[in-house]
C-alpha cells in the first residue's frame, strides 16, 4: 500500500498495558487461559508493524484508573464489587506491554473511562489528520474497544476490528464481534487481511466473520 492509499485510515491500539495483559492483576480479571491474552497481544504487535510498513498512522490509547479520576458511579461500583484501581498513573501496570509508540506517534490518555473519544484531543487529532476509518486493536473487545467503536460509528467513522488482536473480558468473544458487525457495520477481520487497511467497508452480512482458530 502506498502512502496515498493509507490516507484516511488510522490504527488505534487500545490499552495494551501491563495490568490488562500480564501479571496477577490481568490474570485475576481475565479468568481464562492466559494464552488467549498472549495471542491478542502478539496480534497487536503484528498489527502495529504492518501499519507502519503500510504507511498507516498508529495511535496509542492508554487507560489510567486512579481514584481521583473516577466518578461517583465508578467508585460506587468498585466498592460494591471489591474492584481495585488498575493502571495507576506512573505504575508498572500502566506501562505499555510488548509494543510501544515510536517517535512521533501520538498517545491519548483516558482517565477512568472506557471510550477513547473521551480522551483529551483524540477526536480532534483524527479530524485534523483527515481520518475517517479506524482500525481497532487492543483490550478488551467488550469494554474499551467496543466503547470506542460505538462512538466512532455514531460520529461517522468506518470501523474495522482486528479479530486476532483483541479478546473479550466478560462476554462470549464471537458474540461481541457479531454485535459490532450488526450494530456498527464494523468489518471484523485479521491484521493479515489487506482489506483491513482500506477505508472501503462492506455492508453488514456481506462478509463472513474472520476470527482466530478456536481457543
Amino acid at each position: 500500500m502506498t502512502g496515498g492509499e493509507a490516507a484516511g485510515t488510522a490504527l488505534v491500539v487500545v490499552d495494551v498495558q501491563n495490568d490488562f495483559c500480564t501479571g496477577p492483576t490481568a490474570l485475576a480479571r481475565f479468568g481464562e487461559d492466559p494464552a488467549v491474552l498472549d495471542a491478542a497481544v502478539a496480534g497487536c504487535v503484528r498489527a502495529v508493524a504492518q501499519a507502519r510498513e503500510r504507511g498507516v498512522e498508529v495511535v496509542f490509547v492508554r487507560f489510567v484508573g486512579d481514584p481521583e479520576f473516577q466518578g461517583a458511579a465508578w467508585r460506587l461500583r468498585d466498592r460494591a464489587l471489591g474492584k481495585r484501581p488498575t493502571c495507576r498513573e506512573g505504575s508498572w501496570g500502566a506501562r505499555f506491554h510488548a509494543v510501544a509508540p515510536a517517535p512521533g506517534e501520538r498517545v491519548f490518555t483516558k482517565r477512568a473511562c472506557f471510550d477513547a473519544f473521551l480522551g483529551d484531543g483524540f477526536e480532534e487529532h483524527l479530524t485534523a489528520r483527515g481520518v475517517g476509518h479506524l482500525v481497532l486493536a487492543g483490550l478488551y473487545a467488550d469494554v474499551c474497544v467496543d466503547s470506542t467503536a460505538r462512538t466512532a460509528f455514531q460520529k461517522g467513522f468506518h470501523v474495522t476490528v482486528l479479530a486476532d488482536c483483541t479478546a473479550a473480558l466478560h462476554l462470549p468473544y464471537e458474540a461481541v464481534l457479531r454485535f459490532m458487525r450488526l450494530v456498527y457495520g464494523a468489518r471484523t477481520t485479521t491484521a493479515d487481511d489487506p482489506r483491513a487497511w482500506t477505508a472501503s467497508v462492506s455492508r453488514p452480512g456481506e462478509e463472513r466473520l474472520c476470527v482466530p482458530p478456536p481457543r
